[in-house]
């Protein structure tokens, strides 16, 4: 009998304001400032519930607008990064899977063509924000089936 082998955690990572401008709900509430506190809010939510039931890891990366790259990780959640004003979430993300693809499989959730392109030839996964929106909807509702 084989010895089992451990598979690698999978990452998904998430162009974060990509989203929010793709999903016509988030970016509706992103168009006001007072309230695009909310657009990342609900995005964060339904990402939190897709890492619970799928068992990727959900890594989202905003552009920001301080100084010097901010990270916060939530207790058995999700990693948000905020890029710093002179980086993009696009290189931060191209970055990440360069250094992690050879350890352990990245999907990319980006509407960037050249994003997509650059991850691609380094071998991670591309999914839309449409995409990635159905996985989120499958998740959602294989959660309600078990709290049913």
């Amino acid at each position: 009998m084989k010895p089992a082998t451990s598979v690698p955690l999978t990452y998904l990572l998430v162009d974060g304001h990509s989203v929010i401008h793709a999903w016509p709900e988030l970016k509706r509430e992103h168009r006001v400032a007072s309230r695009r506190h909310l657009a990342r809010t609900e995005l964060l939510k339904r990402l939190r519930n897709l890492q619970d039931m799928s068992g990727m890891q959900v890594v989202v990366v905003f552009d920001g607008a301080r100084q010097g790259t901010n990270e916060e990780r939530e207790p058995q959640g999700l990693q948000i990064i905020f890029a710093d004003s002179g980086t993009t979430a696009d290189t931060i993300i191209e970055r990440l899977v360069a250094k992690y693809i050879p350890e352990r499989p990245m999907r990319v959730v980006s509407a960037d063509g050249m994003v997509r392109e650059t991850i691609l030839s380094l071998g991670a996964e591309w999914f839309s924000p449409e995409m990635l929106r159905s996985l989120c909807d499958g998740a959602e509702t294989s959660m309600r089936a078990r709290l049913a």
